[in-house]
Protein backbone atom coordinates (compact mmCIF):
# COMPACT_ATOMS: atom_id res chain seq x y z
CA UNK A 1 0.00 0.00 0.00
CA UNK A 2 1.82 3.21 -1.35
CA UNK A 3 1.78 6.63 0.87
CA UNK A 4 -1.42 8.48 -0.88
CA UNK A 5 -3.69 4.46 -0.21
CA UNK A 6 -2.41 4.47 3.12
CA UNK A 7 -3.28 8.42 3.98
CA UNK A 8 -6.57 7.84 2.21
CA UNK A 9 -7.71 4.87 3.93
CA UNK A 10 -6.83 6.74 7.12
CA UNK A 11 -8.77 9.59 6.64
CA UNK A 12 -11.81 7.16 5.70
CA UNK A 13 -11.45 5.19 9.15
CA UNK A 14 -11.32 8.67 10.56
CA UNK A 15 -14.31 10.29 9.22
CA UNK A 16 -16.28 6.80 9.61
CA UNK A 17 -15.17 6.73 13.50
CA UNK A 18 -16.49 10.65 13.61
CA UNK A 19 -19.70 10.01 12.06
CA UNK A 20 -19.97 6.97 14.21
CA UNK A 21 -19.47 9.16 17.23
CA UNK A 22 -21.85 11.52 16.16
CA UNK A 23 -24.50 9.51 15.55
CA UNK A 24 -24.37 7.52 18.56
CA UNK A 25 -27.99 6.77 20.49
CA UNK A 26 -27.95 6.52 23.93
CA UNK A 27 -30.83 5.46 26.15
CA UNK A 28 -30.62 7.34 30.06
CA UNK A 29 -32.79 6.04 32.81
CA UNK A 30 -34.47 8.32 35.23
CA UNK A 31 -35.50 6.93 38.55
CA UNK A 32 -37.91 9.02 41.26
CA UNK A 33 -39.89 8.21 44.29
CA UNK A 34 -43.39 9.48 43.64
CA UNK A 35 -46.24 7.89 41.68
CA UNK A 36 -46.37 7.99 37.78
CA UNK A 37 -49.16 10.93 37.84
CA UNK A 38 -47.33 13.28 39.85
CA UNK A 39 -46.31 16.40 38.63
CA UNK A 40 -42.74 16.06 38.28
CA UNK A 41 -43.69 12.93 35.83
CA UNK A 42 -46.69 14.19 33.89
CA UNK A 43 -45.83 18.12 33.58
CA UNK A 44 -42.33 18.14 34.19
CA UNK A 45 -40.03 14.94 33.16
CA UNK A 46 -42.23 13.90 30.50
CA UNK A 47 -42.44 17.24 28.32
CA UNK A 48 -38.70 17.40 28.91
CA UNK A 49 -38.11 13.95 27.93
CA UNK A 50 -39.95 14.44 24.45
CA UNK A 51 -38.75 17.42 23.70
CA UNK A 52 -34.83 15.98 23.53
CA UNK A 53 -35.84 13.15 22.08
CA UNK A 54 -37.02 15.59 19.15
CA UNK A 55 -34.41 17.29 19.25
CA UNK A 56 -31.63 14.75 18.90
CA UNK A 57 -33.96 12.84 16.08
CA UNK A 58 -34.31 10.32 18.80
CA UNK A 59 -30.61 9.49 19.46
CA UNK A 60 -31.51 10.45 22.91
CA UNK A 61 -34.44 7.99 24.66
CA UNK A 62 -35.27 8.42 28.03
CA UNK A 63 -36.64 5.82 30.55
CA UNK A 64 -38.90 7.11 33.54
CA UNK A 65 -38.98 4.55 36.37
CA UNK A 66 -41.37 6.26 38.99
CA UNK A 67 -42.14 4.96 42.81
CA UNK A 68 -38.52 3.31 43.39
CA UNK A 69 -39.25 0.96 40.80
CA UNK A 70 -35.56 0.23 40.02
CA UNK A 71 -35.13 -0.66 43.47
CA UNK A 72 -34.25 1.11 46.99
CA UNK A 73 -35.58 3.73 49.01
CA UNK A 74 -35.86 7.60 48.34
CA UNK A 75 -32.97 8.58 50.97
CA UNK A 76 -30.77 6.00 47.94
CA UNK A 77 -31.52 7.63 44.79
CA UNK A 78 -28.01 10.15 45.65
CA UNK A 79 -26.24 7.26 45.46
CA UNK A 80 -27.85 5.36 42.85
CA UNK A 81 -27.27 8.19 40.73
CA UNK A 82 -23.64 9.21 42.09
CA UNK A 83 -22.39 5.83 41.77
CA UNK A 84 -23.85 5.00 38.19
CA UNK A 85 -26.85 2.76 39.42
CA UNK A 86 -29.15 5.18 37.61
CA UNK A 87 -28.39 7.82 34.62
CA UNK A 88 -30.48 10.15 36.18
CA UNK A 89 -32.88 10.32 39.45
CA UNK A 90 -34.85 13.06 40.80
CA UNK A 91 -34.73 13.37 44.51
CA UNK A 92 -34.39 15.64 47.63
CA UNK A 93 -30.96 16.80 48.81
CA UNK A 94 -32.13 17.03 52.10
CA UNK A 95 -32.85 13.17 52.07
CA UNK A 96 -28.70 12.82 52.44
CA UNK A 97 -28.16 15.26 55.11
CA UNK A 98 -24.82 16.67 55.47
CA UNK A 99 -24.00 16.53 51.59
CA UNK A 100 -25.49 19.39 50.14
CA UNK A 101 -25.22 21.79 52.96
CA UNK A 102 -24.65 25.17 50.41
CA UNK A 103 -27.87 24.10 49.06
CA UNK A 104 -30.01 24.31 52.28
CA UNK A 105 -29.86 27.71 52.35
CA UNK A 106 -32.87 27.98 50.06
CA UNK A 107 -35.11 26.18 52.83
CA UNK A 108 -34.30 28.71 55.45
CA UNK A 109 -36.81 30.43 57.32
CA UNK A 110 -37.51 34.46 55.54
CA UNK A 111 -35.48 32.95 51.98
CA UNK A 112 -37.93 31.16 50.17
CA UNK A 113 -40.73 33.81 49.48
CA UNK A 114 -43.77 31.47 48.28
CA UNK A 115 -43.53 31.40 44.48
CA UNK A 116 -41.18 28.38 43.32
CA UNK A 117 -39.93 30.07 39.35
CA UNK A 118 -38.68 33.39 41.99
CA UNK A 119 -36.68 30.88 44.10
CA UNK A 120 -35.61 28.55 41.31
CA UNK A 121 -33.68 31.85 38.92
CA UNK A 122 -32.61 33.03 42.23
CA UNK A 123 -30.45 28.97 42.61
CA UNK A 124 -30.10 29.79 38.94
CA UNK A 125 -28.30 32.92 40.15
CA UNK A 126 -26.09 31.25 42.73
CA UNK A 127 -25.15 28.17 41.29
CA UNK A 128 -21.42 28.84 41.43
CA UNK A 129 -22.04 29.17 45.38
CA UNK A 130 -23.40 25.92 44.89
CA UNK A 131 -20.94 24.23 43.11
CA UNK A 132 -19.64 22.65 46.50
CA UNK A 133 -22.49 20.69 46.91
CA UNK A 134 -22.70 19.15 43.05
CA UNK A 135 -19.07 18.06 42.22
CA UNK A 136 -19.82 14.58 42.33
CA UNK A 137 -22.90 14.54 39.80
CA UNK A 138 -24.08 16.70 36.65
CA UNK A 139 -26.74 19.06 38.04
CA UNK A 140 -29.31 19.32 35.54
CA UNK A 141 -31.83 21.32 37.86
CA UNK A 142 -31.97 22.69 41.46
CA UNK A 143 -35.20 23.67 42.36
CA UNK A 144 -37.85 24.13 44.85
CA UNK A 145 -41.55 23.60 45.27
CA UNK A 146 -43.85 26.42 45.85
CA UNK A 147 -43.52 26.23 49.82
CA UNK A 148 -44.87 23.85 52.73
CA UNK A 149 -48.05 23.77 54.02
CA UNK A 150 -49.09 22.75 57.98
CA UNK A 151 -51.63 19.79 57.15
CA UNK A 152 -53.11 18.10 59.97
CA UNK A 153 -55.71 15.47 60.45
CA UNK A 154 -57.38 16.73 63.60
CA UNK A 155 -55.71 20.04 65.18
CA UNK A 156 -57.08 23.43 63.98
CA UNK A 157 -54.13 25.51 63.74
CA UNK A 158 -54.09 29.50 63.57
CA UNK A 159 -51.08 30.29 65.81
CA UNK A 160 -47.83 29.15 66.79
CA UNK A 161 -49.14 28.35 70.22
CA UNK A 162 -51.39 25.85 68.11
CA UNK A 163 -49.00 23.05 67.30
CA UNK A 164 -47.28 22.76 70.61
CA UNK A 165 -46.71 18.76 71.39
CA UNK A 166 -48.09 18.22 67.62
CA UNK A 167 -46.02 15.60 65.77
CA UNK A 168 -45.24 16.71 62.49
CA UNK A 169 -43.51 15.27 59.20
CA UNK A 170 -40.46 17.08 57.68
CA UNK A 171 -37.82 15.80 54.89
CA UNK A 172 -34.78 18.02 56.04
CA UNK A 173 -32.78 18.52 59.38
CA UNK A 174 -33.58 22.68 58.54
CA UNK A 175 -37.01 21.64 58.26
CA UNK A 176 -36.68 19.70 61.68
CA UNK A 177 -35.28 22.47 63.57
CA UNK A 178 -38.27 24.69 62.29
CA UNK A 179 -40.35 22.57 63.95
CA UNK A 180 -38.73 22.56 66.91
CA UNK A 181 -38.46 26.28 67.21
CA UNK A 182 -41.90 26.20 67.54
CA UNK A 183 -42.48 23.69 70.20
CA UNK A 184 -43.35 20.95 68.11
CA UNK A 185 -41.80 17.28 67.57
CA UNK A 186 -40.33 16.58 64.38
CA UNK A 187 -40.58 13.42 62.31
CA UNK A 188 -38.49 12.68 59.47
CA UNK A 189 -39.49 10.41 56.46
CA UNK A 190 -39.30 10.88 52.78
CA UNK A 191 -42.89 12.26 51.68
CA UNK A 192 -44.19 8.52 50.31
CA UNK A 193 -44.76 7.73 54.01
CA UNK A 194 -46.53 10.04 54.86
CA UNK A 195 -50.15 8.93 53.76
CA UNK A 196 -49.80 5.96 56.46
CA UNK A 197 -48.17 7.70 58.96
CA UNK A 198 -51.00 9.58 59.45
CA UNK A 199 -53.51 7.09 58.85
CA UNK A 200 -51.79 5.32 61.61
CA UNK A 201 -51.63 8.37 64.00
CA UNK A 202 -47.55 8.28 63.68
CA UNK A 203 -48.00 11.61 63.07
CA UNK A 204 -50.16 14.47 63.59
CA UNK A 205 -49.84 16.24 60.31
CA UNK A 206 -46.71 17.11 57.55
CA UNK A 207 -45.15 20.33 55.80
CA UNK A 208 -45.86 19.70 52.37
CA UNK A 209 -47.08 21.60 49.50
CA UNK A 210 -50.49 21.24 48.13
CA UNK A 211 -48.79 19.55 44.83
CA UNK A 212 -48.81 16.27 46.62
CA UNK A 213 -52.49 16.38 48.53
CA UNK A 214 -53.62 14.32 45.17
CA UNK A 215 -50.71 11.62 44.52
CA UNK A 216 -50.58 10.92 48.66
CA UNK A 217 -54.58 11.14 48.69
CA UNK A 218 -54.20 13.83 52.01
CA UNK A 219 -57.70 14.72 51.02
CA UNK A 220 -58.90 11.43 52.45
CA UNK A 221 -57.09 12.25 55.50
CA UNK A 222 -56.70 15.87 56.42
CA UNK A 223 -58.59 18.23 58.36
CA UNK A 224 -56.80 21.25 57.97
CA UNK A 225 -54.24 22.71 55.58
CA UNK A 226 -53.10 26.17 56.59
CA UNK A 227 -50.79 28.55 54.73
CA UNK A 228 -50.23 32.65 55.34
CA UNK A 229 -51.88 35.18 52.79
CA UNK A 230 -50.10 37.04 49.76
CA UNK A 231 -46.10 36.89 49.91
CA UNK A 232 -44.47 34.53 52.65
CA UNK A 233 -47.52 32.88 53.03
CA UNK A 234 -45.78 29.09 53.30
CA UNK A 235 -43.49 28.21 55.70
CA UNK A 236 -40.66 27.14 54.16
CA UNK A 237 -39.37 24.90 50.87
CA UNK A 238 -38.01 22.22 50.14
CA UNK A 239 -35.23 21.93 47.51
CA UNK A 240 -34.87 19.15 44.97
CA UNK A 241 -32.98 17.75 42.65
CA UNK A 242 -32.49 16.41 39.07
CA UNK A 243 -29.23 14.99 38.78
CA UNK A 244 -27.42 12.89 36.03
CA UNK A 245 -24.19 10.64 36.65
CA UNK A 246 -21.11 12.44 35.89
CA UNK A 247 -18.90 9.62 33.96
CA UNK A 248 -22.41 9.37 31.80
CA UNK A 249 -22.77 13.07 31.25
CA UNK A 250 -19.09 13.27 29.72
CA UNK A 251 -19.67 10.37 27.56
CA UNK A 252 -22.30 11.66 25.58
CA UNK A 253 -21.04 13.22 22.16
CA UNK A 254 -20.77 16.82 21.98
CA UNK A 255 -23.94 17.67 19.74
CA UNK A 256 -25.69 15.32 22.18
CA UNK A 257 -24.83 16.86 25.43
CA UNK A 258 -24.90 20.89 24.19
CA UNK A 259 -28.81 19.51 23.24
CA UNK A 260 -29.07 18.40 26.76
CA UNK A 261 -27.50 21.77 27.82
CA UNK A 262 -29.81 23.89 25.93
CA UNK A 263 -32.57 22.06 27.91
CA UNK A 264 -31.16 22.87 31.38
CA UNK A 265 -30.55 26.21 31.43
CA UNK A 266 -32.30 29.53 32.85
CA UNK A 267 -35.67 28.87 30.92
CA UNK A 268 -36.14 25.48 32.32
CA UNK A 269 -35.37 26.63 35.91
CA UNK A 270 -38.39 29.06 35.30
CA UNK A 271 -40.82 26.50 33.49
CA UNK A 272 -39.96 23.79 36.46
CA UNK A 273 -41.03 27.05 39.06
CA UNK A 274 -43.91 27.65 36.91
CA UNK A 275 -45.21 24.24 37.03
CA UNK A 276 -44.95 23.49 40.68
CA UNK A 277 -46.77 27.13 41.03
CA UNK A 278 -49.89 26.19 38.67
CA UNK A 279 -50.31 22.38 40.73
CA UNK A 280 -50.68 23.90 44.07
CA UNK A 281 -54.68 25.28 42.78
CA UNK A 282 -55.75 20.89 41.69
CA UNK A 283 -54.24 20.48 45.75
CA UNK A 284 -55.87 22.99 46.94
CA UNK A 285 -59.59 22.15 45.58
CA UNK A 286 -58.96 18.55 46.54
CA UNK A 287 -58.97 19.28 50.33
CA UNK A 288 -62.11 22.02 49.44
CA UNK A 289 -64.19 19.09 47.82
CA UNK A 290 -62.95 16.55 50.39
CA UNK A 291 -62.97 16.77 54.44
CA UNK A 292 -60.67 18.95 55.20
CA UNK A 293 -60.61 23.04 55.34
CA UNK A 294 -57.80 25.62 54.58
CA UNK A 295 -57.03 28.17 56.85
CA UNK A 296 -55.54 31.31 55.46
CA UNK A 297 -53.38 32.99 58.46
CA UNK A 298 -53.62 36.81 58.99
CA UNK A 299 -50.61 38.42 58.80
CA UNK A 300 -50.46 38.62 62.63
CA UNK A 301 -51.09 35.00 63.27
CA UNK A 302 -48.36 34.00 60.52
CA UNK A 303 -45.88 36.31 61.93
CA UNK A 304 -46.33 33.79 65.31
CA UNK A 305 -44.86 31.36 63.61
CA UNK A 306 -41.94 33.51 61.79
CA UNK A 307 -40.63 35.18 64.70
CA UNK A 308 -40.72 31.93 66.67
CA UNK A 309 -38.46 30.20 63.89
CA UNK A 310 -36.42 33.26 63.33
CA UNK A 311 -33.32 31.81 65.33
CA UNK A 312 -33.12 28.65 63.10
CA UNK A 313 -30.78 31.05 60.30
CA UNK A 314 -28.36 31.93 63.60
CA UNK A 315 -28.37 27.90 63.95
CA UNK A 316 -27.86 26.89 60.08
CA UNK A 317 -24.80 29.98 60.35
CA UNK A 318 -23.17 28.26 62.99
CA UNK A 319 -23.24 24.90 61.44
CA UNK A 320 -22.28 25.84 58.45
CA UNK A 321 -19.16 27.74 59.88
CA UNK A 322 -18.29 24.53 61.65
CA UNK A 323 -18.76 22.26 58.31
CA UNK A 324 -16.25 24.62 56.68
CA UNK A 325 -18.39 27.31 54.95
CA UNK A 326 -16.66 30.28 56.26
CA UNK A 327 -19.17 32.62 54.48
CA UNK A 328 -22.25 31.30 55.56
CA UNK A 329 -24.00 34.58 56.45
CA UNK A 330 -22.97 36.29 53.47
CA UNK A 331 -24.91 33.37 51.36
CA UNK A 332 -27.93 34.05 53.43
CA UNK A 333 -28.17 37.42 52.63
CA UNK A 334 -27.28 36.59 48.87
CA UNK A 335 -29.51 34.53 48.83
CA UNK A 336 -32.50 36.56 50.23
CA UNK A 337 -31.51 39.24 48.05
CA UNK A 338 -31.60 36.91 44.53
CA UNK A 339 -34.79 36.04 45.69
CA UNK A 340 -36.11 39.69 45.72
CA UNK A 341 -34.65 40.39 42.58
CA UNK A 342 -36.89 38.18 40.65
CA UNK A 343 -39.43 38.86 42.75
CA UNK A 344 -42.47 39.84 40.31
CA UNK A 345 -40.34 39.54 37.21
Amino acid sequence: MNYLTKLFAGAAIASLASFGAQAQEVTLTIHHFLGPKAPIQKDLLEPWTQKIEKESGGRIKFEIFPSMSMGGNPPELYRQVRDGLADIVWTLPGYTPGVFPHTEVFELPGVHLGDARTTNLAIYDMMDELAPDLKDIHPLLVHVHTGQAIFTTKKEVHTVADVKGLKLRTPTRTGSWVIESWGAEPVGMPVPALTQAMSLGVVDGGMVPFEVVGPLKLNELVSYAVEGEGKNSRFGTSVFLLAMNRDRYESLPDDLKKILDENTGRDFYAHAGEVWNKVEEAGKQLIRDGKGQIIELTPEQKKTFDDASAGVIDRWVQEAKAEGIDNADTLVEEAKAAVLKHTDE
